[in-house]
């Protein structure tokens, strides 16, 4: 627009701010893009896409020993590390290329610097100092992990960022935290061939999600080789990265060669200028935002974990969608971000939509059904892997509520079933569809028993 330098500055090429600056860019705008570190942000870099590669490296050794079952001779498999490091190094790089070639061929302009807010139209280039005005300002520059900088010990503690350069692997590690980026690099780590000892301050992993779920992962860590200590936390931390004596509150130490903390992360807004813009962060740091992504300030948006709201990459690529949408599409768009499917890559891995049962029924009178077995894969292979699945029903209407799944493949089924349940599908249409056979998925149209507690439970 007259006046301005561009009408979209984005501060941040992660998922988000990539897909608002291509879509903008579609739409005529011109589109200026500042990242201070490297093009396709903490998915692309340091998130799902390298962690689902070592996931799938680290089942390997499983398959390896149940390959007997069915006739195979398998000579004694090696694992290199370094290799899978540099593998996946190889992708990243070719992934960063990719993203930076679609940017640039929407038209967008990308800008190697960190940006900063200096009023509600202007940012500064910390690279060269210069101020490029615009007529809004989308922040999309997400979120780093939490250390506790004042623990005693803290300079050794590493993050799930620090995995990804680990040139070897150590033969034992320590991860504080129970969420799923916490549950997926205990496993994965493990499945590779570390001694793992995960550490939580709660009863049990995934706060959140349904209390059944939590269970049935709890259940089977001890398969992947997870030490799981409960009720207790990191008090300090003495030695250095290689022989380190991790103490916890419960007057535990435990020996390890690293420490990884995985307890949340935190809003990357300190030091964007969006106080003196006038934008408002609620108390974890987020910038607080409206159904379209609006912030306090008119002229500046933000998308993805920089707000808080769901942060999984793509709920930050619909949102930055919406918002091109409705600022230069002329297409006023809300991102619904109820029933958002989800996935977590442990081994076995869940699959969740929907409300928990907890949730469910605290709504209204509901019906459970609910199983749990082996896969037919497992009668030879000897696998103690178990699946469990899980459908919550509207008693009254019989719709769908909520789908939980535990087991191979679950991440893939959750996808699909997520459409059933956002369309509203209820129980007789699950039980109306033609089950797939011989098929885990195949128990989703199949289940037809109620469940009923135990007597006396």
């Amino acid at each position: 627009m007259a006046g301005y330098d561009v009408d979209l500055f984005v501060i941040g090429a992660g998922s988000g701010g990539v897909r608002a600056s291509r879509i903008a860019a579609g739409y005529g705008a011109r589109v200026m893009v500042a990242e201070e570190h490297r093009i396709g942000g903490t998915c692309v870099i340091r998130g799902c896409v390298p962690k689902k590669l070592y996931v799938y490296a680290s089942r390997y050794a499983a398959e390896f020993d149940e390959a007997a079952g069915f006739g195979w001779d398998v000579p004694e498999p090696r694992f290199d590390f370094g290799k899978l490091k540099a593998a996946k190094d190889r992708e990243i790089v070719r992934l960063e290329g990719a993203y930076r070639a679609n940017l640039e061929r929407s038209g967008a302009q990308a800008i190697a610097s960190r940006a900063v807010i200096e009023d509600p139209h202007t940012v500064r280039l910390l690279s060269d100092g210069r101020r490029i005005t615009a007529e809004r300002i989308l922040v999309a520059v997400g979120a780093h992990p939490f250390v506790p900088e004042a623990m005693k010990g803290c300079d050794v503690i590493e993050t799930s960022n620090d995995i990804f350069e680990w040139e070897s692997l150590p033969k034992s590690v320590v991860i504080a935290g129970g969420g799923y980026i916490a549950v997926e690099f205990a496993c994965l780590l493990a499945r590779l061939g570390s001694d793992v000892t995960l550490v939580l301050r709660a009863d049990k992993v995934l706060r959140g999600f349904d209390e059944d779920l939590r269970d049935a992962l709890m259940a089977q860590l001890p398969f992947s080789g997870v030490r799981v200590i409960t009720q207790a936390e990191i008090a300090s931390i003495d030695g250095r990265i290689g022989n380190l004596a991790v103490n916890l509150t419960n007057d535990q130490s435990i020996a390890c060669e690293r420490v990884v903390y995985a307890t949340g992360r935190v809003p990357n807004t300190a030091g964007l200028g969006l106080e003196a813009a006038g934008v408002e962060l609620d108390v974890a740091g987020a910038i607080r935002v409206d159904r379209h992504s609006q912030s306090s300030t008119p002229s500046i948006f933000a998308v993805g974990d920089v707000t808080n709201r769901v942060n999984l990459t793509p709920v930050a690529i619909r949102e930055g969608h919406a918002f091109a949408d409705t600022v230069f599409g002329g297409r006023p768009t809300e991102v619904d971000h109820a029933l958002v499917p989800s996935a977590v890559f442990t081994t076995p891995e869940i699959g969740s939509v929907g409300l928990t049962e907890a949730q469910a029924r605290a709504r209204c009178e509901i019906t459970l059904f609910k199983t749990s077995f082996r896969q037919i894969k497992a009668t030879l292979s000897g696998s103690q892997e178990r699946t469990f699945m899980k459908i919550i029903v509207d008693k009254a209407t019989d719709r769908v509520l909520g789908v939980h799944i535990m087991g191979e493949g679950a991440g893939e089924m959750i996808q699909c079933v997520g459409i059933a349940v956002r369309m509203g599908a209820t129980k007789r249409d699950f039980d109306m569809t033609m089950a797939v056979h011989p098929t885990s998925a195949e128990e989703l149209v199949t289940l037809r028993s109620p469940w009923e507690p135990p007597a006396g439970a």
